[in-house]
C-alpha cells in the first residue's frame, strides 16, 4: 500500500490488535509471563497524520506495560476478500489521566450504533475517571493488500475430488 492508501486504512473502522512487549512489567504467569508480548484487542482512533490514540484502564496490565515500554505495535485487518492489513509501532508520546468526554464519546460512536453507544458511554461512565488516554505516534508501517492475488484467484473452484484447489502457478500468498 501507498503512504495514503495505508493512512487511510488505518483511519477505517477496525477492531486492532495492540501488541506491546512483556518484559519487566511484573504482570505473573496469567499476562504472559517471561517476557511474552500481550495482544489484545482494542478500540482504537486514528486520524492521517495524527497519533493512534488509544482508551484503557488507568492499571490494566495493558497500561503497565505500554509505560514500561513507552511504544506498542497495533495491527488491523479487513478479513473479508480482499484481505488488507496494517501494522504499525511507535513511542507513546502522551499517557493522559484525564479523558475528554467528546473523544470518548466520539470513539464509542465510530464502533457502535447510536443507540447502542448512547446506553453504553451511560453504562460505562465509570471510565472517565478509571481510563487513560495513551497517544502513539507512528514510526513504522507494515501493510498488505492482496486484492491483486484474490482478483487471480476468482474462479478457482476446487474440483470436488480435490478438496482445496491450489493458486495458479506464479502467485504467492501472505508471507
Amino acid at each position: 500500500m501507498s503512504s495514503t492508501e495505508r493512512e487511510r486504512f488505518l483511519a477505517g473502522v477496525h477492531v486492532g490488535v495492540l501488541a506491546v512487549d512483556g518484559t519487566g512489567d511484573g504482570a505473573g504467569a496469567g499476562a504472559g509471563a517471561g517476557g511474552a508480548p500481550l495482544a489484545v484487542p482494542i478500540w482504537y482512533a486514528y486520524h492521517p497524520g495524527g497519533l493512534v490514540t488509544v482508551l484503557t484502564g488507568r492499571d490494566s496490565v495493558k497500561t503497565r506495560r505500554i509505560r514500561a515500554a513507552g511504544r506498542f505495535t497495533l495491527c488491523v485487518q479487513q478479513e473479508q476478500p480482499p484481505c488488507r492489513y496494517v501494522s504499525v509501532a511507535g513511542p507513546v508520546v502522551a499517557i493522559e489521566d484525564r479523558i475528554d468526554p467528546d473523544e470518548r464519546a466520539a470513539l464509542a460512536h465510530r464502533y457502535l450504533p447510536p443507540a447502542t453507544a448512547r446506553s453504553y458511554l451511560a453504562a460505562t461512565a465509570e471510565q472517565l475517571v478509571a481510563d487513560v488516554a495513551v497517544r502513539m505516534r507512528p514510526e513504522r508501517w507494515l501493510s498488505g493488500d492482496f486484492t491483486a492475488i484474490a482478483e487471480q484467484l476468482q474462479g478457482v473452484v476446487p474440483a470436488a475430488s480435490e478438496g482445496v484447489s491450489r493458486p495458479p502457478s506464479g502467485l504467492a500468498g501472505p508471507a
